[in-house]
């Protein structure tokens, strides 16, 4: 059948429906709301983009909506603790416009990355993770400073294993083992320096969405042209979009690049 926003709507609601729960339908921004009535916490989906998926992949990708949301809807109602869970703490990287509060004002903690990312911190708990907030880092004791070298220490155990993919002489690297982290691997300073060494021209670096890292040995301008379809389509796409620009990655620093008509590339 051909779905639309109002038939995904009415699917959503039957799925999701629980006395806890309510829903709203934003028909201007095209988007479905499902919360916690008590604590108003709650997942805000952009219907057009699952719409989109849905025609790619049919039924499987409802399934996997739902699956996600329902976890992340029990996953808000638990309270959390760090110590003991510390093997389970990891960097998440989002846009600059993330929110630096949750719907209830309480302040997730942050770092500054590039000027079009940052960094956030989530306790995995299986097949989902909660974003940590400044009262669960003081309720422990710790500074932000503990949690940034626990999360960047699990981070380097991550797998970085990569498909290669070989377009118009240049040589792209897709990271994506859907773990909730590929993004993060862009954190990995080794990981890029590694990539780095061996690369033959300029090493380009894209994070489109949490689930896939990008790096790119550009060896020619078209390279570049490609880079910026890749990284757009990918950032339209995504479940999670964090930014359509890629990065030239030099000397340790990483450079949003915009690219031009002609294949230009501008830092």
């Amino acid at each position: 059948m051909k779905m639309t926003s109002i038939k995904l709507k009415r699917i959503l609601e039957d799925r999701l429906a629980g006395p806890n729960y309510r829903t709203s339908f934003n028909r201007d921004k095209d988007t479905f709301r499902i919360e916690w009535k008590d604590s108003k916490q709650g997942v805000t989906i952009t219907l057009p983009k699952v719409i989109a998926k849905y025609n790619e992949r049919g039924e499987d990708a409802i399934d996997e909506l739902v699956d996600h949301i329902s976890q992340s809807l029990v996953m808000m109602n638990e309270s959390y603790q760090l110590a003991g869970r510390e093997r389970n703490i990891l960097p998440v990287i989002r846009s600059t416009s993330f929110p630096k509060k949750t719907k209830q004002g309480e302040r997730l903690v942050y770092k500054e990355h590039t000027a079009e990312t940052r960094v956030f911190y989530a306790l995995d708990v299986g097949k989902s993770y909660r974003l940590i907030n400044e009262n669960m880092v003081e309720q422990e004791g710790w500074t932000n400073e503990h949690l940034d070298e626990i999360a960047t220490f699990n981070l380097r155990s991550l797998s970085t294993e990569y498909k290669l993919d070989q377009v118009a002489g240049n040589d792209f690297y897709f990271f994506a083992a859907q773990d909730g982290y590929d993004a993060s691997r862009i954190l990995n300073d080794s990981l890029l320096e590694e990539m780095k060494a061996k690369s033959k021209g300029e090493l380009a670096v894209a994070v489109p969405h949490q689930d896939v890292l990008i790096i790119v040995d550009i060896q020619n301008k078209t390279g570049y042209d490609i880079l910026a379809q890749m990284t757009m389509k990918f950032f339209a796409e995504g479940r999670i979009p964090i930014t359509s620009l890629a990065f030239i990655y030099e000397d340790k620093e990483l450079t949003p690049i915009f690219i031009l008509a002609k294949n230009k590339p501008q830092k």
